[in-house]
């Protein structure tokens, strides 16, 4: 006899991972015990951060990083997977998306260390490739190469791996619905046991408080946030988002103050976010239109800083 609604036990499971807290929101009969499934969680949310965190000394992506160029390097799955799909989306994004930038990342301040100024001078000056030009991948044989001296960083892409990885533990344990969150990143398989799907609050890009601009209702599908309003550094009294710009080695100028992706999965969800807060609204909605995203811009009105909502892509 199938189980009804009352037969289901809520459960919301969170724990520490990559700097802030991944949390997993699902129903179940009432006999069925947590303990493992928040377990593999943990552990696959951890296995995500050893193998791409910038942090992390001895992460697989710092190892890759201290590579000289043109020296094969033997990486996991995971990695090589992220790596991957980080090139596609460069490439599919014209370059607006890029996993090369770590140097300009570490030099505003993004990284481990203090933002530095002789850094910044050398980042921005830097002649620039795309990382999909400049690393090759070996799938058949696990292994990455640089054909230049470059710093990967995957900030812009591995939480939202961490929540399909979240997504892919549930259902191996037997989830089939359920809401998995990183963040700003989050991913529903299925839909709530009253038949509803899973709502989601855009939040209100303010500084001083929490709030949400909007609600969306997710079913089998992942969303990403990236913007403006919750990392950032003050040079010159100025406001500089963390997001950096690929083509100045330098924080975005004047970017949306927000732009929200819905995708089929969170590793592509949280990379377009980023690619289309580089990209602006214009050029943004243009390339979503003609690949099929579903992309919400919050835009500044720059005389009063105050957030308005650009045209939807949804």
């Amino acid at each position: 006899m199938p189980k009804t609604f009352t037969d289901l036990t809520r459960h919301a499971l969170n724990g520490p991972s990559m700097g802030t807290r991944w949390s997993a929101l699902f129903h179940m009969p009432g006999d069925f015990k947590t303990v493992e499934v928040h377990a593999a969680m943990a552990d696959a949310v951890a296995e995500v951060d050893r193998q791409m965190s910038i942090w992390k000394l001895e992460s697989d992506l710092n190892r890759l990083n201290a590579a000289a160029s043109g020296e094969w390097v033997a990486l996991p799955e995971h990695l090589m997977k992220v790596l991957g799909i980080g090139l596609a989306i460069g490439e599919a994004s014209g370059g607006a998306f890029d996993i090369g930038m770590g140097d300009a990342v570490a030099a505003w301040g993004f990284g481990v260390a203090e933002a530095d100024e002789t850094a910044i001078k050398v980042a921005r000056l830097a002649r620039r490739n795309p990382a999909y030009d400049m690393l090759e991948l070996d799938p058949a044989n696990q292994r990455a190469r640089k054909h230049a001296d470059m710093r990967l960083d995957l900030n812009g892409i591995a939480k939202g791996y961490g929540v399909d990885r979240l997504a892919e533990t549930a259902s191996q344990h037997g989830i089939e619905a359920g809401l998995f969150a990183i963040d700003g990143e989050l991913r529903a398989l299925g839909k709530q046991p009253d038949g509803r799907g899973w709502a989601i609050a855009v939040e209100k890009p303010d500084l001083h408080e929490r709030a949400a601009h909007s609600i969306i209702e997710l079913t089998d599908s992942a969303v990403a946030t990236s913007g403006d309003y919750r990392h950032w550094v003050d040079v010159g009294g100025r406001r500089l988002s963390h997001t950096m710009d690929p083509r100045l080695g330098m924080p975005l100028k004047e970017p949306p103050a927000s732009a929200t992706v819905i995708a089929g999965d969170c590793t592509s969800a949280d990379a377009w976010a980023t690619a289309m807060m580089v990209l602006g609204k214009q050029q943004g909605l243009e390339l979503a239109g003609k690949l099929g995203l579903s992309v919400l811009f919050l835009c500044y009105d720059r005389q009063g800083e105050e957030p308005t909502p650009g045209p939807p892509g949804w």
